[in-house]
């Protein structure tokens, strides 16, 4: 083995709808990266949720390990909270790296430093959930938002499927047959399954928050023919702007990157956020890549 491949990081990315990971040189380039089932740190509160994580975490590491062993990994998982011997653990087992050499933290850490360096900016994320983050230069993590899908999480796309499933009954309570005139509701029924009632209270009730907010693509297939879709997008973009305005007015104006799946649904989200935002401040929106980010990192420290 070469001296450059003793010395790979990986790099974890685990959110609700993908866990995504990247291997990378010290040179910080990406060697190889993929994907496996979503994940969240909340999985572990149960024997089924920390059965289904362990199997993600399985097939990641053989995905990993046809390119390579890292030496170190960065990991940022959604909904963690501090606990991770567990984790740590499991990839001691499955990929052979000393603890010593494994950092856990939460997801959004490794994606705001995908954009910024401590102090920079403001990094707001709309993915299943939806926060917006500050690492000030003392290396403090400051939020906004990011409270949980059953709590909040406005703007994200859990959020947003939930707004179209809920508009869509609410009419159908008023005029039963509704839905047949909305190309929103045909394309939501079409996504989960039917358009009985019992499709949408299964998906709503027992699937994965990221499979549920996979909903919002639906969404966003029938904005143009929809206004009721075009008005849950655009209140989408005025919940993330909210959440950039809470930090501004805590730390002052800053420039701001919004990044994630849900907010590169349509461009009415990025477009409405953008108009809600204070005069004068700099909005940038980027496609986040933060599992190639915290690959990098675990190969600087390896070298």
């Amino acid at each position: 083995m070469s001296d450059t491949a003793r010395h790979l990081g990986l790099g974890i990315d685990a959110g609700g709808t993908q866990t995504r990971w990247a291997l990378a040189r010290p040179d910080g380039t990406v060697l190889a990266e993929g994907a496996v089932a979503g994940s969240s740190a909340l999985q572990l509160a149960s024997a089924a949720g920390r059965e289904r994580l362990r199997a993600t975490f399985t097939e990641l590491a053989q995905q990993v390990l046809v390119h390579g062993r890292p030496r170190r990994i960065c990991a940022g998982l959604t909904g963690f909270g501090g606990e991770s011997q567990l984790l740590v653990g499991w990839l001691v087992e499955l990929l052979g790296v000393d603890a010593a050499a494994i950092a856990i933290c939460n997801d959004i850490e490794i994606a705001y430093l995908d954009s910024f360096d401590y102090g920079e900016g403001y990094l707001v994320y709309a993915g299943t959930g939806s926060i917006a983050a500050f690492i000030d230069g003392d290396g403090v993590f400051h939020r906004a938002g990011g409270r949980g899908v059953v709590l909040d999480d406005a703007g994200g796309g859990f959020w947003i499927a939930r707004e179209a499933l809920r508009r869509i009954w609410r009419r159908e309570d008023e005029a039963p047959g509704a839905w047949r005139e909305s190309p929103m509701a045909h394309a939501v029924f079409e996504h989960v399954g039917g358009d009985d009632w019992s499709f949408s209270r299964s998906f709503i009730y027992t699937r994965e928050r990221g499979e549920i907010g996979q909903l919002a693509l639906a969404v966003a297939r029938s904005a143009e023919a929809d206004p009721a879709a075009r008005t849950i997008l655009q209140q989408a973009g005025r919940e993330l702007a909210r959440l950039a305005m809470a930090l501004v007015s805590r730390f002052g104006p800053r420039p701001i990157v919004l990044a994630g799946r849900a907010a590169e649904l349509h461009p009415l989200i990025a477009d409405t956020m953008r108009s809600e935002l204070a005069e004068g401040l700099d909005l940038r929106q980027k496609t986040a890549r933060p599992h190639a980010a915290a690959a990098r990192m675990a190969a600087r420290l390896s070298n």
